[in-house]
C-alpha cells in the first residue's frame, strides 16, 4: 500500500484531499501543528471513509523537528500546508517566510528520504496577477515586484522557490506537479466556517455583506480539486506540469450571489458596491485593502492542458455554490 504524506491534514483541501486517497486505497500520513486536533481531523474523514489506514504526524513549517521521522515510509508527498489570511499582514514576511521556507524544507527532506514525487497545492494566484493578460495560462506567472497583495506574493515565491529545487536536482528522481485552484468552494467536511471560503459564504448567506464589490473569481469545487491533487500523483503525464484547476470563465460576485438567493439564501446581497466605496473603506480596513487591490481584475484560464491530462469533467459551479451554502447552514443550525 502506497503511503502519502499530506501536510497541513486540517485544512478545508487537505481533508478532502485526504478522504479521496483513502477511498483510493493509499494509507495517509497527515501532518498537524497541534496533535490535539487528531480526533478533529478523524471525525471529519469518518463522514466520508474508513481511518483505518490514517496517521497523524506533528509538523511546523518553520522548525526542522519532526520531518525527517515524518517522511519515512512515504512514497508521494501532498504538500498542501500554507498560511491563506483574508486580509493584509502588517508584515508580508508572516506569510511569506513560512510559505517559502516550509515548501523548501518539505521538499527537501522528502528528497532525502527517497519520496517519488511531490503534488503541491500553489494557486491561480501565482499565476494571474501583476499583469493584465486576459487569458492565463500554465506558462504564466504573477509579478511579485507589482502591488499585488502579501497571500499572492506568497504563493508565487514559495511556487518558484519549488520549481527550482526540483530542476536544480542532480539526479532528477523526485518529479513534482503544482495544482492551481482558483477560488475553491464546495461542501465542508469538518465544522471550522473560519476558513476564507466557508467565512465568504457564511458572510453572504448570513447577510453579513452590505453589497457584491466588483469582484470577479474564477470558481472550482474542493472535490475536483482533491479529485485532481489524488490523480496527480499516479499520473506521469502531469510531471513537471503546473495544472490550472479552476472554471475557465470568471464570476462576478453578483452572479455569485444572485445564484445563492435563487437557491433560497434570500439574504445574500442583491446591490452592488461602487468602486470608490471600497476604496475609501481599504483606507482603514486591512481585508477591504485585499478587495481594492482586484477590483475589475477579469481574466480566463486555459485549463485545457488539465482537462486533457485528468479527463477532467468538473463539477457545475452553481452545483458547487448551493452544496456549500447548505453546508454551511447546516453547520449554523447545528451550533
Amino acid at each position: 500500500m502506497d503511503k502519502v504524506l499530506v501536510t497541513g491534514a486540517s485544512g478545508y483541501i487537505a481533508l478532502h484531499c485526504i478522504s479521496e486517497l483513502l477511498k483510493k486505497g493509499y494509507a495517509v500520513k497527515g501532518s498537524l501543528r497541534n496533535l490535539d486536533r487528531e480526533e478533529e481531523v478523524r471525525s471529519s474523514i469518518k463522514k466520508e471513509v474508513a481511518d483505518d489506514n490514517l496517521e497523524f504526524c506533528k509538523l511546523n513549517l518553520l522548525s526542522d523537528d519532526g520531518w525527517q521521522d515524518a517522511m519515512q515510509g512515504c512514497d508521494y508527498l501532498l504538500h498542501m500546508a500554507s498560511p491563506f489570511i483574508t486580509y493584509e499582514p502588517k508584515n508580508e514576511d508572516d506569510l511569506i517566510r513560512p510559505a517559502e521556507e516550509g515548501t523548501l524544507r518539505a521538499l527537501k527532506f522528502a528528497k532525502d528520504a527517497g519520496v517519488k514525487k511531490v503534488v503541491l497545492t500553489s494557486s491561480v494566484a501565482a499565476i494571474a496577477y501583476g499583469h493584465e493578460k486576459s487569458i492565463c495560462g500554465p506558462s504564466d506567472w504573477s509579478d511579485i515586484n507589482q502591488n499585488i497583495g502579501a497571500y499572492t506574493k506568497s504563493k508565487t515565491i514559495a511556487e518558484r522557490a519549488a520549481w527550482n529545487f526540483i530542476n536544480s536536482q542532480e539526479q532528477k528522481n523526485m518529479t513534482m506537479t503544482t495544482i492551481h485552484p482558483g477560488l475553491v468552494l464546495g461542501p465542508l467536511l469538518s465544522n471550522d466556517i473560519d476558513g476564507a471560503s466557508a467565512d465568504i459564504m457564511n458572510k453572504l448567506i448570513t447577510g453579513q455583506f452590505p453589497g457584491n464589490p466588483n469582484l470577479n473569481f474564477t470558481i472550482v469545487d474542493v472535490r475536483d480539486v482533491a479529485l485532481l491533487h489524488v490523480k496527480a500523483i499516479s499520473s506521469d503525464e502531469s510531471n513537471g506540469k503546473r495544472c490550472l484547476t479552476t472554471s475557465k470563465d470568471y464570476l462576478h460576485m453578483s452572479k455569485l450571489s444572485s445564484i445563492l438567493r435563487e437557491g433560497g439564501y434570500k439574504k445574500a446581497p442583491s446591490k452592488n458596491i461602487p468602486n470608490f466605496i471600497v476604496k475609501f473603506l481599504a483606507l482603514f480596513s486591512s481585508e477591504m485593502k485585499g478587495v481594492a487591490r482586484n477590483l475589475d481584475r477579469k481574466y480566463e484560464v486555459d485549463i485545457s492542458e488539465t482537462i486533457s491530462l485528468f479527463n477532467w469533467k468538473p463539477i457545475e459551479i452553481k452545483k458547487t455554490i448551493l452544496d456549500m451554502a447548505a453546508s454551511v447552514q447546516n453547520i449554523l443550525e447545528n451550533k
